[in-house]
């Protein structure tokens, strides 16, 4: 005999019934796991390309970050050796401008200047020609009194440095502004 022969029929209902639901529940629940696993696997592999897109943007910044670390390095070596090269011509125009005047204090070198000849013999100024018994040879000049002498080696010390100055400045500017 068979179960369904011994069960009334309203109790039959109810067993085919709780035999379906048992079934579809079942079924729910295998396909939500199903579901599960397969959205728990897209989005694992989610993660894994978020992070491998993160590594690659983070691998590709400190790349950048070097190489302009470089450049900036590389500038910084080429404006210490333009500042040590307009260095080395100041220290040297200022040592030639100390012995000058050093020579100038001295009366060891005179400094003079040369006189206009086309200016007439009227107004003060010296003779446009040498006397005949005269060894200088060429245009009339004038010495300078050696205090003069030192304003003008001065002016021209000043006049240097600044020269010198504005080739720093320029090569500086040039520098920064070219791109490397």
């Amino acid at each position: 005999m068979r179960l369904g022969e011994l069960m009334p029929t309203p109790y039959r209902l109810v067993a085919k019934g709780v035999l379906l639901v048992v079934l579809v529940g079942g079924s729910t629940a295998i396909t939500w796991h199903v579901q599960d696993w397969r959205y728990g696997k897209q989005l694992a592999e989610q993660a894994r390309l978020h992070t491998e897109t993160l590594n690659q943007l983070n691998l590709a910044s400190a790349a950048q970050q070097r190489a302009e670390h470089d450049k900036r390095l590389a500038l910084e070596q080429r404006l210490a050796t333009s500042e040590q090269t307009h260095y080395r011509a100041l220290s040297d125009v200022q040592r030639d401008q100390g012995r000058l005047r050093d020579r100038l204090a001295t009366a060891d070198l005179r400094l003079s200047v040369l006189l206009d000849a086309t200016t007439g013999a009227g107004n003060g100024s010296m003779p446009a020609t040498t006397a005949t018994g005269g060894v200088v040879h060429g245009p009339t000049r004038a010495e300078l009194d050696p205090a003069h002498a030192q304003r003008v080696i001065g002016i021209t010390d000043d006049g240097d440095r600044g020269l010198i100055a504005l080739a720093a400045c320029q090569a500086y500017a040039k520098e920064v502004s070219t791109p490397k």
